[in-house]
């Protein structure tokens, strides 16, 4: 017998209805704070309607639309938890959350796509793991704030597309080498 739809689900009922371990489920309540199940005796968690939503939300975020967990919780503390349970229709269209990342970006050299990149204040591999399929949906730049973030998104995708070319290029040699083997 399914359970009424406002019935708190415990740590098993959620894992099976987001097809994830239930490992996973207690990691993310490490990773993001929003996620509050109660608890009783023993520490056995019980899902109000409300988590599950935002759980629903974080694994499309982080399965579906390839954020990093980093990225995720960016959007939860910039646009709350309300617009990731909004998320929780797999047909809705994912809002425009902009980059991942407010910072500015600045160009060594503009000359070619693979150049190197150096942000203000960070580190290039941290960087990197920020990038989301956000800058794709974003909206047009209009101010100079947004002419910068639109720059920074052209800057993105011209590294994602530098090293898909690598990987490209990898896996013809390697492709190479297993025909000569």
């Amino acid at each position: 017998m399914d359970k009424a739809p406002d019935a708190f689900r415990t740590i098993s009922e959620v894992a099976d209805d987001l097809d994830i371990p239930q490992h996973v489920l207690r990691f993310w309540e490490t990773r993001f704070p929003q996620i509050k199940p109660m608890k009783r005796s023993g520490g056995r968690r019980y899902y109000r309607p409300d988590d599950v939503d935002l759980l629903k939300g974080i694994r499309r975020l982080l399965y579906g639309e390839g954020y990093t967990i980093r990225g995720v919780q960016r959007i939860l503390k910039e646009h709350g938890v309300k617009s990731v349970q909004a998320l929780v229709d797999g047909s809705a269209a994912l809002p425009a959350f902009g980059a991942a990342r407010g910072d500015t970006m600045e160009v060594a050299a503009e000359a070619g796509a693979g150049e190197a990149i150096v942000e203000a204040g960070d580190d290039e591999d941290e960087a990197a793991e920020d990038v989301s399929p956000a800058v794709r949906t974003a909206p047009p730049a209009t101010s100079a704030g947004d002419r910068a973030s639109a720059h920074a998104r052209k800057l993105d995708r011209a590294r994602l597309e530098a090293a898909l070319q690598d990987l490209v290029a990898c896996r013809q040699l390697l492709d190479g080498v297993m025909k000569e083997g």
